[in-house]
């Protein structure tokens, strides 16, 4: 599995945390604390990022070589 990393941004709005990542568009989570706020987010980051990663591979023809490249 890949390790990234994400700004979290986590505000407080009544009794639950609002938060998102300011790197991935779409991605927001809440919680009524904020380990469940970042458990939440965390969960939404991993779902688009694979999705994308889906989605981005469609189409492609058989013989195009695909090759993992490694981030940091």
């Amino acid at each position: 599995m890949m390790h990234n990393e994400f700004t979290a941004i986590i505000e407080k709005d009544g009794e639950w945390y609002i938060g998102y990542a300011a790197e991935i568009p779409g991605a927001n989570g809440q919680g009524r604390s904020r380990e469940e706020c970042l458990d939440s987010l965390s969960s939404a980051i991993e779902l688009i990022l694979e999705d994308r990663r889906e989605d981005s591979l469609r189409g492609l023809p058989p013989e195009a070589d695909r090759q993992v490249v490694t981030v940091g």
